[in-house]
């Protein structure tokens, strides 16, 4: 089945600081600077009673989802949900030592979708990504390529919408001749890459008649 759009009123973002891109989570309405905010532009433009919400968290690993996933999520009873989450799962590996195995990030992720899909949400899988920089950073690869393979295994399994957001914003980097043109630091986006990213989003789920600004 194709996930679409269609008459889904309330749609929610989750993940981590590329999603939270800023937004004041003392504000329910704040949907920060970065994709969230140029995908909901074209989204209220085309049906004025359709509600976005953003409950990314910057630093969060899927551990972190999990735990906070029946308020920040589930409780918002969302018809569409929008999930990215990985990349601080292989950082965190790197800058502090801290592992999350592929295998347990693939269990807590199967359970939060599963919850999801069982509360009625229909299903928008975006892959964490790596723009690697240097040398480092396609070290990095070994890490996170298990956690995208996950992600697109989840994406069958649990029937759900698959952007291939790594491919995506690596090709973009090689056409603008720069990583940092697209991901500043290999992982947070620049505009450029913010307005790639939900420019898919919207080709993606069938949104993307007319432009939005900024994508």
């Amino acid at each position: 089945m194709s996930v679409k759009l269609g008459n889904c009123v309330r749609v929610l973002f989750q993940g981590d600081s590329i999603t939270d891109a800023g937004r004041d989570r003392g504000d329910d309405s704040s949907l920060g600077n970065g994709y969230v905010s140029l995908v909901a532009e074209k989204l209220t433009a085309a049906n004025p009673a359709r509600r976005v919400l953003n409950r990314g968290i910057a630093g969060n690993r899927v551990a972190d989802l999990r735990a906070r996933w029946q308020q920040d999520t589930l409780d918002a009873g969302p018809d569409l949900l929008s999930v990215m989450v990985g990349i601080n799962d292989t950082w965190r590996r790197y800058d502090e030592g801290a592992v999350t195995t592929a295998e347990e990030y693939e269990r807590d992720y199967r359970a939060i979708l599963g919850q999801a899909r069982d509360a009625g949400a229909r299903l928008v899988l975006v892959e964490p990504f790596l723009v690697p920089l240097d040398a480092n950073q396609w070290a990095w690869r070994e890490d996170l390529d298990p956690r995208i393979h996950a992600v697109r295994r989840l994406a069958a399994e649990f029937d759900a919408a698959l952007l291939a957001a790594d491919g995506l914003l690596n090709q973009a980097a090689r056409e603008a001749g720069d990583p940092a043109a697209i991901a500043r630091d290999g992982v947070h986006l620049t505009p450029a890459g913010h307005a790639c990213l939900a420019a898919a989003w919207l080709r993606l789920l069938g949104a993307d008649t007319g432009a939005a600004a900024g994508v």
